[in-house]
Formats: C-alpha cells, structure tokens, sequence
C-alpha cells in the first residue's frame, strides 16, 4: 500500500506544479490518486474544496471510500463525482487531475471535439479529444457525461469548464494535461488562420502503434480508437 503521507505529499506537489504552469489558478482545479486506507478499504484521496494550492498542506487531502465514506478534516472538492466514478469503473487508471487550463477551456466553450490536427493528439488515447456535453459542476450528470467522453481515452475537454486528464499515476496524468493544454494553444491559433488540415484515421492509427514502444506515451496508449 502506498505510504498515505507519500501520497499527500504527492498531491500538494501536482496541484503547486499545476498552478506554477498556469493550469490552475486559485481555489480551481482538483486532483485524486488512488489509495486504499490503513485498514485497507479501497478508496482514494483527493484535494479538498474551497482551498487555493498555494494554502494547501499535505494534511488538508482527503480520504474517500468507494463506499462514499470520508476522512480528514477537510471537505472533499466539489468535483469528487466524477473522481469517484472514474476511479471506481477505470480500474487501469491511478491518477485524475481536473484543470480550468486557458486553452482547453476556451476550446471548451465550442462544445466541440478536438480533431486530428496533430499526431500528438494521440495521447488523448485516440483520434480525437472528446467534449463532453456541459453539466453543472460537481453534480452527477458531469460524471456520467466525462465517463462517456473518456471511454477508451486518457483525456477529455468539459464544455464551457475545463478539462480533465488521467493517468496511472500523477506523474503521468500531469503529463497528459500538460499535452492536451500544449495542443489546445496550438488548435486556436490554427483555426485563426483557417481550417487545419486533419490526420487519417489510418494516419493516427499508425500513430497509435508507434507510441505503443515510444517510453513517456507508451503505457497510456489504447490499442483501439473510436
């Protein structure tokens, strides 16, 4: 079992880095790593809400149970749905790290799909990003429509809110979300000029087996598209 205090440790890490790349700003954003407490329950710990990184102690992280139990001394962040769910049901993935990112954001509110522009789109897990139908934050709705939008991918954008990217560990997951702003930026500045020339479906494909031995992208690639 992963040392809890480790795992704090971590947490208040990725969510200082987050903000020091400018992919969070204040209270916004949230980040979770999977953990099974000291009597081994299974669950994970997640920031809490409310609280801005820079204020932010290694205590502060909560622990929640896949039976819906908390503890700490904090409340869990708002966004915990879709954590939990994520958690609960993608079992290969560790680590999940929710931004307010300027240019995923700002594609958000397009409700649109990210498309083939770039091979590096592939990360995502796929031939696409996918943007999940808006829904009130924090509520159950969200959830259910960033579970839809992740199927068989490692990052997704929220519309008119932000994006969502994961991992099997934090490392990774911070990775994936560094990419996806990294492509977001890029995308916008595309489509001032015009419309980008997009990748085949074979074109990513081929993308896809490549990454499968390609070290930092290798372990998050999925074997099929859709």
């Amino acid at each position: 079992m992963r040392d809890l205090q480790d795992a704090r440790e971590q947490l208040l890490a990725v969510s200082l880095e987050l903000c020091q790349r400018g992919l969070n700003r204040g209270t916004s954003g949230n980040v979770s790593l999977r953990l099974n407490d000291r009597a081994g329950n299974a669950g994970f710990l997640i920031t809490p809400s409310g609280i801005a990184s820079q204020k932010l102690l290694p205590a502060d992280m909560v622990w929640m149970g896949f039976d819906g139990q908390t503890s700490g001394h904090c409340t869990p962040s708002s966004e915990w749905r879709f954590h939990f769910d994520i958690l609960k049901q993608r079992t290969e993935v560790n680590a999940v790290i929710h931004t307010h990112s300027m240019y995923a954001t700002a594609l958000s509110t397009l409700r649109q799909d990210v498309p083939a522009f770039h091979y590096m789109v592939a990360v995502a897990g796929g031939d696409s990003i996918r943007c999940a139908p808006y829904a009130l934050f924090g509520s159950q709705q969200l959830s259910d429509n960033a579970l839809l939008a992740l199927k068989n991918r490692q990052a997704c954008l929220l519309a008119n809110h932000g994006m969502i990217a994961l991992g099997h560990g934090v490392e990774k997951a911070l990775d994936i979300a560094i990419e996806v702003e990294t492509l977001c930026e890029q995308y916008l500045h595309a489509l001032q000029v015009g419309s980008p020339y997009l990748l085949t479906s074979q074109e990513m494909q081929e993308v896809q087996e490549k990454f499968k031995g390609y070290g930092n992208w290798g372990e998050n690639n999925q074997k099929n598209m859709e």
